[in-house]
């Protein structure tokens, strides 16, 4: 029959026949990398367009537990400020538009979060641009995937964990070239200015400097396959100028300390003339600077701590070099002098105790960062609980 609007009798008398159903459950992989991602600290949020039952039912599926629940409703009626608010203990935002997911990224954002975005829909779009990383899966709409950083290709949230870690683990490594580039750098800019002061000649030619950088810059070129402390890659952490400006103003005095030994070693014990104080200096400071990434690459004891192979290999090679340098044609090509038989015994000396020290000062250093992060109070609310 031929009708031009649908009426009650279409739908009276009917046999049913079966129901048909979607069935779309999680992954069996999901649970157990969502739990790996919450152990590192970062926290899982759900946006979705669908409603808060089907959400709870996936999230008791999941075993992630509900520590609050907004709905596009409800966001509507907020503000941004009032929205910032409530994303730090909401974890479920259901029956949200486009819109409202963009606000809640938006919201977390404007809480010093870095937040990472999930999405494979057309309605993703918008969120996967304002995430500070946009995901998606290689299956998405071509919409998504063109807004999104990165793609998956593997249906694994394990690979999220493994991308986390792999992400620290670099940001780890490049803290310790930066920290230890900038203490040495301050500390021999200072050992420079208060030579210049007191000295009739340079402390080190510019061509010195230079092959001094040169060999400095190739013996941290593994550093990147370098371990990092479980503390670093089990935590998040962020780019701190102040903290690595701090660092820089309590180990650079300690090399420059060592510089200023070494001036007096060359000029009052060994009574150097301007090329054998420079071929000191250079082979002290190249030393030191080197050494000294097995002291900062970890926070805990340096012995306990092994660094990569390669990065052992290099740096020992560079220091050997360093030492051997002024007996060699190409040390005389760049004004070097051999130094004393007894300038090495005092250099051993010096480089332990300045290792020794250094270790000391970076101990002391990171008791008093830690301290200076606890909130008010804290102390004192321990000792009340005893």
């Amino acid at each position: 029959m031929d009708h031009p609007h649908a009426v009650v009798s279409d739908e009276s008398e009917l046999v049913l026949a079966g129901f048909a159903a979607f069935l779309d459950p999680p992954k069996a992989s999901a649970a157990a990398a969502l739990a790996a991602l919450a152990r590192i600290g970062v926290a899982i949020k759900i946006v979705t367009g669908d409603s808060d039952l089907v959400t709870r039912h996936v999230c008791a599926e999941l075993k992630i537990p509900v520590t609050g629940l907004l709905t596009g409703k409800e966001i509507a009626q907020m503000d941004d400020y009032a929205l910032q608010a409530r994303v730090e203990t909401v974890n479920l935002f259901c029956r949200v538009n486009p819109a409202q997911k963009d606000r809640v990224i938006l919201a977390l954002r404007a809480r010093g979060h870095v937040v990472g975005y999930l999405g494979d829909g057309i309605n993703d779009a918008p969120s996967l641009h304002s995430a500070d990383v946009g995901l998606s899966v290689d299956s998405a709409v071509d919409v998504a995937k063109e807004a999104a950083d990165m793609i998956l290709l593997k249906h694994d949230l394990h690979v999220l964990h493994s991308g986390v870690l792999e992400g620290r683990r670099t940001f780890g490594n490049i803290m310790k070239y930066i920290m230890m580039g900038t203490s040495s750098n301050f500390g021999n800019m200072f050992s420079m200015a208060g030579a210049a002061l007191f000295l009739p000649f340079l402390p080190m030619l510019p061509t010195q400097i230079l092959l001094n950088n040169i060999l400095y810059d190739i013996s941290e070129i593994p550093i990147p396959l370098d371990k990092v402390d479980a503390v670093d890659v089990h935590t998040p952490r962020v780019l701190d100028m102040t903290f690595i400006r701090n660092f820089m103003l309590v180990i650079g005095p300690v090399s420059s300390a060592f510089d200023f030994l070494t001036f007096y070693v060359m000029l009052v014990v060994l009574q150097a003339d301007e090329k054998l104080f420079q071929t000191g200096w250079f082979v002290e400071s190249l030393c030191t600077q080197v050494l000294v990434i097995f002291i900062i690459r970890t926070r805990g004891n340096p012995l306990k701590s092994r660094a990569n192979p390669l990065l052992t290999a290099t740096s020992l090679a560079v220091v050997a070099s360093a030492v051997i340098l002024p007996f060699t044609p190409i040390g005389h090509y760049f004004g070097f002098v051999p130094p004393p038989a007894r300038f090495y015994y005092i250099l051993g000396g010096m480089v332990i105790v300045y290792l020794f020290v250094v270790e000391l000062a970076k101990q002391g250093f990171y008791r008093w960062a830690v301290a200076a992060r606890r909130p008010p109070g804290s102390r004192s609310k321990r000792l009340r609980n005893g």
